[in-house]
C-alpha cells in the first residue's frame, strides 16, 4: 500500500493505487473494523482522490469500481457513485496536505464511545498514536453532509484520528497501510477505555507526560534508523 503513485506510466500508477484501495478496504472488512457495507477508504490521487464506491460489498469491489473524485467534486463519466462520505475525505485532504490516505470505520467499541459522545482521553500513553494528547470527538452532523465534512476536517487539523459523534471513527496517514494501522489502534484503545470505564473513573496521564510521549514517538521504532 504505497503512499506515492510515482511511475513513468500514469495509467499504471492509477491502477496500482486502485488495487491498494481495494486491498485496504478488504483488510478493513476482514479485521472487523467495518461490518457489512459500512465505512469507506480513500487515497489521495493527483489533485483529487480515489475512493470506494457507495453501497457495494467489499468482497465484490474490483479496482475498476474505485471512484475518481476530483478536487472540486467532479469525476469521470460512467463511473460508479463514490462513497456517500466523499465530502469528508475531500475536506480532510484539503486541511491536511501531509496526509495521503483516509480510513473511516464503524468499528464496535469506537462506535460505542462515539454514540455515548465520549472522546478517548489520555488513559494510556498509546493514545498519542493519534498525534495528540487525546482522541477527540467531533459533534454530530448528518452523514454525507458538508457540515459533517467540515467538523471532521477541523477535528483532524491537529490529530490523525478522531471519533464522530453517533457515527464511528476516522483515521488518516501518509499511506493506506498507516491509516489502516491507526484505525485498528483506535479501535483497540476504544475497547480498552470502554472496559476501564466499567471499573470506575480512569486515572489519566497529565498533558505534560503526553507531550513527553509525543516527543518520544518521533523517534519510535525503525524511524530512528531511516
Amino acid at each position: 500500500m504505497s503512499r506515492t503513485n510515482k511511475t513513468a506510466n500514469p495509467k499504471a500508477a492509477e491502477e496500482e493505487l486502485r488495487k491498494a484501495v481495494v486491498a485496504a478496504a478488504l483488510e478493513m472488512s476482514r479485521t472487523g473494523l467495518s461490518p457489512g457495507r459500512s465505512g469507506n477508504v480513500s487515497a489521495r490521487f493527483r489533485d483529487g482522490m480515489l475512493i470506494t464506491p457507495t453501497g457495494m460489498r467489499y468482497e465484490e469491489i474490483e479496482p475498476a469500481d474505485i471512484v475518481l473524485v476530483e478536487n472540486r467534486g467532479g469525476g469521470r463519466p460512467n463511473q460508479r457513485k463514490p462513497s456517500s462520505e466523499w465530502q469528508i475525505h475531500q475536506a480532510v485532504y484539503q486541511t491536511r496536505p501531509d496526509m495521503h490516505a483516509v480510513v473511516h470505520a464503524h468499528s464496535l467499541h469506537a462506535t460505542v464511545l462515539a454514540c455515548a459522545q465520549k472522546p478517548i482521553p489520555a488513559f494510556h500513553y498509546m493514545v498519542a498514536a493519534a498525534g495528540g494528547i487525546d482522541i477527540p470527538l467531533v459533534p454530530y452532523a448528518t452523514f454525507g453532509s458538508d457540515d459533517l465534512a467540515q467538523l471532521v476536517a477541523e477535528g483532524l487539523r491537529n490529530r490523525n484520528a478522531c471519533l464522530m459523534a453517533n457515527h464511528g471513527q476516522i483515521a488518516m496517514g501518509p499511506s493506506l497501510s498507516a491509516a489502516l494501522e491507526l484505525a485498528l489502534e483506535v479501535e483497540v484503545l476504544a475497547e480498552q477505555y470502554y472496559k476501564v470505564l466499567t471499573l470506575g473513573a480512569p486515572s489519566l496521564l497529565s498533558d505534560a507526560e503526553m507531550l513527553r510521549v509525543l516527543t518520544r514517538f518521533t523517534s519510535y521504532g525503525q524511524k530512528a534508523h531511516d
